[in-house]
């Protein structure tokens, strides 16, 4: 065995001890009730008595919604960069955001024709 590859071991050796020790000092250690209130186990809604089942089915259109909100969050962010060095970057980098601009756009597109941001 490489004596170079000794540290990194020992570092993932102690890392490892460290990890393991917390979860048992935190299982040891956890706060326990004594008398657990039946209220503790009810759902809760807002201040509300709950009605029905907890496990209730979701439309996955919320779903494909909430991902495609994020996608076009996630294009903001690259968007912040890139406008704040515009100038330096010249007409190569223009193009290729409009590039980057146009597939995104095409893609959302193709979710409205698509139905996918219709709400009902």
């Amino acid at each position: 065995m490489d004596p170079n590859w000794l540290p990194v071991l020992v570092f993932i050796g102690i890392a490892a001890a460290i990890s393991f020790g917390m979860l048992v000092a935190a299982s040891v250690l956890r706060v326990r009730t004594r008398n657990p209130a039946p209220t503790r186990l009810l759902t809760y809604e807002c201040g509300e008595e709950p009605d029905g089942s907890v496990w209730v089915r979701f439309n996955p259109r919320y779903y494909v919604i909430a991902l495609i909100f994020v996608v076009f969050d996630v294009e903001t962010v690259f968007m912040l960069p890139w406008a704040l060095n515009i100038e330096p970057l010249g007409t190569p980098a223009l193009v290729e955001m409009f590039a980057f601009i146009g597939i995104l756009l095409l893609g959302w597109l193709y979710a409205l024709r698509k139905g996918a941001l219709q709400w009902l």
